[in-house]
C-alpha cells in the first residue's frame, strides 16, 4: 500500500534535516495519511482538487456510470439496470443515495480508478462480482459499444485479469445468448432453489436467501479448503441464487 504522505514528509525532511528529518517527516507525513485516510497518489489528487476519495460501496457504481455515460447518453435502460444492482445489494436508504451519488459522480469520467481496483484485484471474487456488473450495466440498452468495452477491458487488466477472461463473462449477459440460456429460469425454478413457495413471506425469502448465500459463498468454501473447482463452482451457485433471489423480487415487488 502506498502511503503519499509519508514519503513526501521523508522527502522534505531529508532535504532539510538529512536522516533525521527524513524520520520526522515520515512520521508526520504517516499522521496524515492516517487523518485523511491517502492511500494512493490518486487518493492524493482527489484531496487536493476538493473530491472525497471513494468508497468501496461507491467504487461500483462509479464504474456504472461511467459506463452508462461512455456513449454520450445516459438512457432508462441504464438507470433500471444501476436500481436492480441497489436492490440485489439491499441497499437501504442512506445506501442507495450514496449509490446514486456515485453513479452522477461516475458520468462525469474525473476520477481516476486505477488505484482503486489494483486493491481490490486483492479479492477475487468481489473483482469477477464487479466485472459482471459492469457486463449488465453494458447490455443494458441492448448492445456493447466499442468505448464500453474498452473501457472494462482496461478495468479488467487493473483487476489482474486477462482479456480473454474478462470477454468470458459477456457470455451471461449478452441478450441472444442468455435468453437461449435462461429459458429454464423460470419463476418455478428461481423458488425451488431457494426452497420457498409462492405464499412465503418476503421476510422468509429473504433469510433464505441469506442462508443459502452464506453456506455457498466462493470465500468461505475456499476458506474451509475447497479445491479450485469447488470454489468455481460456488462461484457458479452464488450467481444463480442471486438470479433466482432478483427473479422473485421483481415478480413479488418486494
Amino acid at each position: 500500500m502506498l502511503w503519499p504522505g509519508t514519503l513526501i514528509g521523508a522527502g522534505a525532511g531529508f532535504a532539510i534535516a538529512s536522516i533525521p528529518g527524513a524520520m520526522l517527516g515520515a512520521l508526520l507525513g504517516q499522521a496524515l495519511d492516517r487523518r485523511l485516510h491517502l492511500q494512493s497518489w490518486g487518493h492524493l489528487l482527489e484531496k487536493l482538487g476538493g473530491r472525497p476519495a471513494l468508497r468501496n460501496d461507491e467504487l461500483l457504481f462509479v464504474l456504472l456510470g461511467r459506463l452508462a455515460k461512455s456513449d454520450g447518453q445516459v438512457v432508462d435502460g441504464h438507470i433500471q439496470q444501476a436500481r436492480q444492482e441497489m436492490r440485489a445489494l439491499e441497499m437501504n436508504e442512506s445506501a442507495q443515495r450514496r449509490a446514486i451519488a456515485a453513479f452522477n459522480r461516475g458520468k462525469s469520467g474525473n476520477d481516476r480508478l486505477r488505484g482503486y481496483l489494483r486493491r481490490l484485484s486483492a479479492q477475487p471474487h468481489a473483482a469477477e462480482g464487479v466485472l459482471r456488473a459492469c457486463w449488465r450495466m453494458i447490455w443494458a440498452d441492448g448492445r456493447a459499444g466499442t468505448r464500453e468495452r474498452e473501457l472494462i477491458a482496461q478495468w479488467g487488466r487493473w483487476l489482474g485479469w486477462r482479456s480473454h477472461q474478462v470477454q468470458a463473462l459477456a457470455a451471461d449477459y449478452e441478450p441472444q445468448k442468455r435468453s437461449v440460456a435462461n429459458k429454464a429460469a423460470t419463476y418455478q425454478d428461481a423458488m425451488r432453489l431457494l426452497g420457498v413457495s409462492a405464499t412465503t413471506e418476503p421476510a422468509q425469502i429473504k433469510r433464505a436467501y441469506r442462508r443459502l448465500l452464506s453456506r455457498h459463498h466462493p470465500d468461505k468454501v475456499a476458506g474451509r479448503g475447497a479445491t479450485e473447482l469447488q470454489v468455481r463452482e460456488a462461484t457458479e451457485k452464488t450467481r444463480e441464487l442471486q438470479g433466482a433471489y432478483m427473479l422473485i423480487r421483481q415478480r413479488r415487488d418486494f
